[in-house]
């Protein structure tokens, strides 16, 4: 019986990771899924509490993982997304390039679709700019964070609200966490997200980078045990 279960929770997490790269290649990739499904079952196995969020979701495709991975697991919290829904805000110079204001805009319908296609419950969406919702809307407690805000203003505003919640045990997982010198493959597309990182940290930095096969960029901050 434990084979059958087994078997049928790795079948729908390989079908929907497939789904994934194919439609949503632009904000998801191999790395990217592996390195979320190792944390959140991590979380889960270890028994962290607190609840799941994701700081810019775009247009679901990584909620939807993290969602249907709590959901394989027998795992019902919920999971709190956070996004302007309306694209990026202005760069600034910390960021050292130039994206137009509103740039990747998705709605909630949008991320509320992509659910639908696979039949899941969709997240809690709180709309806004961050520095407008995070420290209100926030659960007081994180078991686990995606922080996708690409650019320097909106990772601090992350860390700032995100961290002092953060459990025993819990991780973040920084996209766009650039550093060459430990991953030469990597390519920097946003500084200001690292930049913001050894800011708020500052050095020797807790936040590991993490390595897979292709060239992005991800960091990972653990909030120590004790």
């Amino acid at each position: 019986m434990t084979t059958s279960r087994t078997a049928t929770r790795s079948d729908t997490l390989d079908e929907l990771r497939r789904w994934l790269l194919e439609e949503h290649g632009e904000t998801v990739d191999p790395d990217r899924l592996g390195h979320v499904r190792t944390e959140i079952e991590r979380v889960v196995r270890d028994g962290v509490s607190g609840a799941l969020v994701e700081l810019g979701c775009f247009r679901g495709a990584m909620t939807l993982w993290m969602r249907t991975l709590l959901d394989t697991l027998g795992d019902d919290r919920p999971i709190h997304v956070f996004d302007s829904f309306q694209g990026l805000p202005d760069t600034t110079e910390e960021d050292e390039i130039v994206m137009p204001l509103g740039a990747m805009s998705a709605g909630m319908a949008e991320v509320r679709a992509t659910f639908e296609t696979w039949g899941r419950t969709p997240p809690l969406m709180c709309p806004g700019w961050f520095e407008d919702t995070l420290a209100e809307g926030l659960p007081d407690e994180i078991a686990f964070g995606y922080l996708d805000g690409d650019l320097y203003s909106s990772t601090v505003v992350s860390l700032a609200e995100c961290v002092p919640r953060l459990n025993p045990g819990g991780a973040l997982i920084l996209d766009d966490y650039a550093d060459p010198e430990a991953n030469p493959r990597t390519i920097v597309k946003f500084p200001g997200v690292k930049r913001a990182c050894d800011e708020y940290f500052g050095t020797p930095s807790p936040v590991e980078v993490l390595i897979g096969e292709g060239d992005l960029a991800y960091g990972r901050y653990t909030r120590p045990l004790a």
